[in-house]
């Protein structure tokens, strides 16, 4: 014969927000009920603007990640011919001493 049931303590999941009752004598599970989520989507429309602003955003941020990396190339162009122009007015000074070269 079964014993007489006790209430079930009821806890809430803190990862998924479950709601689960345990029986206090066993410990063991009894129920679980998932908590209910809403679609990805509520409105189509509020999707697709989202999706064509995020894609403009995209766009716009690549076209300043290749702009910059223009204006490094000739940054570095610039450098380069300066300091080859250097190197030729004076060609007995010769490169410069690295570290281990003073030992």
């Amino acid at each position: 014969m079964a014993k007489p049931s006790q209430p079930l303590l009821e806890v809430l999941c803190p990862c998924c927000e479950a709601t689960l009752r345990i029986d206090i004598d066993t410990g063991a599970v009894i129920t679980h009920e998932a908590k209910v989520k809403p679609g990805p989507v509520e409105d189509l429309h509020s999707a697709v603007a989202r999706l064509k602003r995020e894609e403009s955003e995209r766009d716009a941020k690549f076209a300043k990640a290749v702009a910059a990396e223009k204006a490094n190339k000739d940054i570095l162009n610039k450098k380069f011919d300066e300091l080859f122009k250097k190197a030729k007015e004076d060609p007995d000074k010769g490169p410069p001493k690295r570290a281990f070269d003073f030992d």
